[in-house]
């Protein structure tokens, strides 16, 4: 096949497939989940049903598949956030703004019913690994700075600032947000030398 007609053939079913995800979410958005059909989706998408049907299965599968691209989304956010050029603790306390500020916006515009049934399975899973492990790389090397605290293994303290900053979904203002941040890092901070 030439290499035109390929690139051609996939940026059309990105197109299509990116369509059919904007047309989950708005549908989503707009109804909920009760009663979503491929056909909604499909007319929503401005592509014909079998069209959808090529790419997704069900609409089940079009919601994990939007909600996989949300999550990345999200993760190179933080990455993003996290600017290399920084020292360690810096791009750290970045990272955990930018997550504690999507678990804020996430719940306010994705809570209840549609979060708990986006949040089980693999995908959910693999990002929360690669959430942890970025997380927990940070700590490490800041900890190799001086500037966090050595004495708590960097995979105890990754795990304590995710869960802390969940609580974000719950704060009902972004001021609230961000001292959650503030409490949350000064846990990280570098006890002071014994006497």
């Amino acid at each position: 096949m030439p290499k035109l007609w390929t690139e051609t053939i996939d940026a059309h079913r990105a197109a299509v497939r990116d369509a059919a995800l904007n047309a989950m979410a708005a549908l989503v958005a707009e109804r909920g989940l009760v009663a979503l059909t491929m056909s909604q989706i499909a007319e929503r998408a401005g592509v014909g049903r079998a069209t959808l049907y090529k790419y997704f299965p069900d609409a089940q599968a079009v919601l994990t598949a939007w909600h996989e691209r949300q999550i990345t989304d999200h993760l190179d956010r933080l990455t993003a956030a996290a600017d290399p050029a920084e020292p360690a603790v810096v791009r750290l306390r970045a990272a955990l703004r930018a997550f504690a500020e999507i678990q804020h916006h996430s719940a306010r515009h994705h809570g209840g019913e549609l979060a708990a049934l986006l949040h089980r399975g693999e995908h959910v899973d693999r990002a929360r690994h690669r959430l942890r492990e970025f997380v927990e790389n940070l700590i490490t090397e800041a900890a190799r700075d001086g500037d966090v605290r050595d004495d708590v293994a960097a995979g105890e303290l990754a795990g304590y600032c995710l869960h802390a900053l969940t609580a974000a979904g719950t704060a009902d203002s972004p001021d609230a947000v961000h001292r959650l941040v503030t409490v949350t890092l000064a846990g990280l901070s570098a006890p002071p030398p014994r006497p």
